[in-house]
């Protein structure tokens, strides 16, 4: 196993479909979304070959419409947890061993069920679940899962093909193995994308998954899974359990077979679940993997010399674009005090001109927050930036939760580089900016705006820098080096496309493992080096001990 003896198709980014007025895309993404909305989904446990309903279940709403019911989800006891670890282990035994082409043959199928038959019943159940609009949940839900899986496909290829050397006499080659027990894929709500990918990369390599997707994604979860089994892919290769996700996530670090966490999700989270690892480390068989992006204060900084226009629209779409619920979302702004006007009215006209409600009316840019928590959240600190003496609400900053977490996109003004805006995550559609006085501006001045940057924020995952000078472009490419794991030069901090931006982020923002390339899937692979040599010595002694 391990050597890649077939050419896999080349992969290629899924194109983006308009969705526009009159195209049967739109026409039927409506339709399929009427009947999901009206569809009482039941999603149970997938267990081995079992899809298990516990009787212990919870709704699933709609963000932008709460007081409807979509469907509901059952809930795992610890059994459950305990009988999907289990039957992981058990499944390993024969997909470990299966050919890697086998393997890859599942997940190309699986993108091209996703791209073609379920395309828009997965855009339409992210839609209703997380909130998103059509053209969000399309380069989401379709097109990133399409490219995650081909793309997984082609690297793993490539990667089974790099052997090393041999010299005169014997043979060395690498088997790329999967991991010793079983990987644990906790994903987030805000994409299905990264749902998909986390346990379905870990498992192309030949391991197996326990998966908790996040309460609030289990609709389009459903899809996923649904897609998976069509695709083929064997019982028990990915285990899908939800519930409190203390108790799965203790019982799962307590198995000494527990190999490896995929994880996407919130910075103190993952720190703890990395404390227990630690506090654990005694009973496992082999050191587990421990891969996760999590949070981000992701920023835009502006030179003088920048064009407004560029740098608004950036703000528009990089701060507001799912409101604000991207992990590369931006929050926070720097901007000269000579280009503040313009740049304000520019924002101030783009957000104008958002409409806001439902994602079945596709005149609608901007939905609903995911969940009351979020929404109350985000309104606590709407309401500190209107009482706070150093800042104010400039644009937006209204809310309303009587139907939907419906949350204004708002832009905050602070004359305090570290307000509490400008450092704490938010996850929502909540930007601060920080004008700074740009007159008889320096190099030196800018060196020290940009350390600003770089100290404001514990995370380092996303970020971007305006400017119309290079050499300042050029500065703020070194200086902020580990401020942001994806770093952007004139152009929004948001957006990333496997293949292209592989994506992640140090600091408090992960591991840094960069998904959607060969170096996450490397994570996911141990590696056993093989030396043959054809003609064994039959005499200990050296020519330098002769007479």
């Amino acid at each position: 196993m391990g050597k890649g003896f077939f050419h896999v198709p080349q992969a290629v980014n899924e194109p983006v479909k308009t969705y526009a007025p009159g195209t049967p895309e739109r026409e039927e993404v409506l339709l399929t979304y009427k009947d999901l909305y009206n569809s009482n989904m039941e999603v149970p446990l997938y267990i081995g070959s079992e899809e298990i309903k516990t009787g212990d279940t919870a709704d699933i709403r709609p963000p932008h419409d709460h007081k409807h019911k979509v469907g509901t989800y059952h809930r795992a006891e610890k059994k459950h947890v305990q009988q999907a670890i289990d039957e992981a282990l058990k499944a390993r035994e024969k997909w470990a061993k299966l050919e890697w082409e086998q393997r890859a043959a599942i997940f190309l199928k699986a993108a091209d069920l996703i791209a073609g038959p379920y395309r828009s019943r997965i855009n339409a159940a992210t839609m209703i679940g997380q909130s998103k609009n059509i053209y969000q949940a399309e380069i989401d839900s379709a097109c990133e899962l399409c490219d995650f899986l081909r793309f997984n496909v082609e690297y793993m290829s490539d990667m089974y093909n790099e052997q090393p050397e041999s010299s005169d006499g014997n043979w060395n080659r690498v088997e790329y193995r999967p991991l010793e027990g079983f990987v644990y894929a906790i994903t987030p709500f805000n994409f299905t994308a990264i749902s998909g990918n986390l346990p379905s990369s870990a498992a192309l390599m030949g391991n197996v998954a326990v998966w908790k997707p996040s309460d609030s994604q289990i609709f389009s979860a459903q899809v996923i899974m649904e897609v998976f089994q069509e695709a083929g892919l064997p019982d028990g290769v990915i285990n899908m359990v939800m519930g409190d996700p203390e108790m799965i996530t203790n019982t799962v670090l307590d198995s000494p077979d527990f190999s490896g966490i995929h994880f996407t999700g919130s910075t103190d989270v993952f720190k703890g679940i990395w404390g227990k690892i630690g506090n654990n480390i005694n009973k496992y068989k082999t050191y587990p993997r421990i891969v996760g992006e999590t949070g981000g204060k992701d920023f835009i900084v502006v030179h003088p010399t920048s064009n407004a226009k560029e740098v608004a629209t950036a703000i528009s779409r990089g701060a507001f674009e799912y409101q604000g619920q991207k992990c590369s979302a931006a929050s926070r702004v720097y901007l000269p005090e000579s280009l503040w006007p313009e740049i304000k009215e520019f924002v101030k006209t783009d957000l104008e001109s958002f409409k806001m409600g439902s994602p079945e009316d596709m005149s609608n840019f901007i939905n609903a927050v995911i969940h009351e928590g979020a929404f109350d959240k985000l309104a606590g600190y709407i309401d500190r930036a209107k009482k706070d003496k150093n800042a104010e609400v400039v644009i937006g900053g209204n809310y309303d939760k009587s139907e939907g977490y419906f949350i204004e996109p708002t832009v905050i003004l602070t004359s305090d580089p570290h307000y509490t805006t400008m450092e704490t995550e938010l996850f929502g559609p909540v930007v601060t900016i920080y004008v700074y006085d740009d007159k008889n501006y320096s190099e030196e001045k800018w060196r020290d705006l940009l350390k600003t940057v770089d100290n404001t924020s514990i995370y380092g995952l996303t970020g971007a820098v305006f400017s119309g000078d290079r050499y300042m472009a050029a500065l703020a490419t070194d200086l902020l080096q580990n401020a942001a794991g994806n770093f952007y030069i004139n152009d929004k901090p948001t957006g990333a496309v496997v293949g292209q931006q592989p994506f992640g982020g140090a600091r408090g923002s992960g591991t840094n493992d960069k998904a959607g390339s060969k170096m996450n899937l490397l994570r996911w692979a141990s590696v056993r080096l093989i030396k043959e040599t054809f003609v064994p010595a039959k005499d200990y002694r050296y020519p330098f001990l002769g007479e």
